[in-house]
């Protein structure tokens, strides 16, 4: 078995053996309610029913941010008292205490005093929240997007068949005929218009197709446009990736939403102007730019042409020919001079030649030999010159050369000079 609930009065805890009544349960959930005490809440007032001949009225009282309300409780007299009257949509500061009903099981509010929110007091909130937001740096211009020169489609975010949403459609379609857009429409006052447009934003911030949203609403009182600086709603413009535009009320409106979009306009028509391009200026840009490059392309071509012509009238290009011809008879003359003076070194050397042939002729043996000399070579193998008798002896055996061949002989004697004896 599992252990159950206690409350926070220690009370015995309850089990499925032992389950507290309903009637347990109501009372512990007005006990706890009542500790709350009286207190004071502000919101904007939805839902008025006060019946001629009733002592109580009912009301339903909204949060100005989220989609939430209760039930509001009041003496007819002093809902009929309020002045102004209480309508749909008034901001209110109401004083009471909640209180749960046992019987139906409900939460209400009993009030006793209602206070209508003045313009001063929501120009001081909306200042505010302005300086929160300055200081955490959601108006900086660095972090502001550029718009997209042509977005594929442009989410709007706008009344029902309000005239913003006829002035963004038109004037952007004129501009540019093919423009698409995404339309939601959307509550642009009251209570129902924060939850609505936040809703609308994230729907058109997850489409892949949109490139800008545009947020648009006609001019109106400051309680018409509090919506628009709503923090919520600023906070959630701030955090969009999708570039986005406001352009609500006319010049001289300037809600919150103003200061913290990448773009703000200032009247819906003009939204539709500033979103896309102008088609018609376009194409004079288009055209001016072509007649630019036509012209660039124009001067460029002359230039070259100028050119080219000062570069064929010039001599070497007029007459390629004569400089060639020119040059061969360079060619020519330097060629006969080379060999000229190539056959000059060569007759010279020859010369030389000759000479340094004829006197080695003259001094070599041969000459000697043409003279009637003769080289003696020992027969015996080394062929050794006979330089002096002492080298020879009888019977000693010799090769005689002389100038046209050589002869063999035995030396039979030798002498010294002309008057030396001869030996046998």
């Amino acid at each position: 078995m599992t252990a159950g609930a206690t409350t926070p009065d220690a009370g015995p805890p309850t089990s499925a053996e032992n389950p507290w009544p309903v009637r347990t349960v109501a009372r512990k959930i007005a006990e706890w309610i009542s500790r709350l005490g009286e207190i004071w809440v502000e919101g904007q007032i939805t839902q008025i029913s006060a019946r001629p001949g009733t002592a109580t009225a009912f009301l339903t009282l909204r949060d100005t941010s989220a989609d939430v309300s209760i039930s509001v409780t009041c003496s007819t007299q002093l809902v009929r008292g309020m002045e102004p009257p209480l309508t749909d949509g008034s901001r209110v500061v109401v004083h009471g205490k909640p209180s749960y009903y046992t019987g139906r099981g409900t939460l209400s509010l009993r009030v006793d005093e209602i206070r209508a929110v003045g313009i001063g007091q929501l120009l001081a909130r909306i200042e505010r929240v302005r300086r929160l937001l300055a200081a955490e740096g959601l108006f900086d211009k660095a972090r502001k997007r550029p718009l997209p020169f042509l977005p594929r489609t442009i989410g709007l975010i706008t009344g029902r068949a309000s005239a913003a949403e006829h002035d963004v459609l038109t004037n952007a379609g004129a501009r540019w005929p093919a423009v698409r857009f995404r339309v939601v429409n959307v509550a642009v006052q009251g209570v129902h218009a924060v939850p609505q447009i936040l809703t609308a934003l994230t729907t058109l911030e997850r489409d892949p197709d949109i490139d800008v949203i545009v947020l648009a609403r006609g001019g109106g009182s400051v309680e018409d446009l509090l919506p628009f600086s709503d923090e919520t709603l600023c906070r959630a413009v701030a955090e969009c990736r999708t570039p986005v535009v406001s352009a609500i009320g006319h010049e001289q409106d300037t809600p919150l939403l103003d200061h913290v979009a990448d773009l703000r306009c200032s009247t819906p028509t003009d939204a539709g102007k500033r979103v896309v391009p102008d088609v018609v200026e376009e194409m004079q840009r288009v055209t001016a730019m072509r007649d630019r490059a036509r012209r660039a392309l124009h001067g460029w071509v002359d230039r070259e042409r100028r050119l080219l012509d000062a570069l064929r009238s010039r001599p070497v290009l007029a007459d390629p020919l004569t400089p060639l011809l020119r040059r061969t008879e360079d060619v020519r003359a330097l060629r006969e001079r080379s060999r000229r003076a190539m056959l000059a070194v060569l007759t010279s050397e020859h010369t030389a030649l000759t000479a340094t042939t004829s006197r080695l002729t003259t001094l070599g043996p041969a000459a000697t030999l043409a003279r009637g000399y003769a080289v003696l070579q020992a027969a015996d193998g080394d062929a050794r010159i006979v330089r002096s008798v002492a080298q020879l002896g009888p019977g000693t055996k010799l090769r005689v050369r002389v100038v046209d061949g050589s002869a063999y002989a035995t030396v039979s004697s030798a002498e010294n000079g002309p008057d030396t004896e001869s030996r046998r």
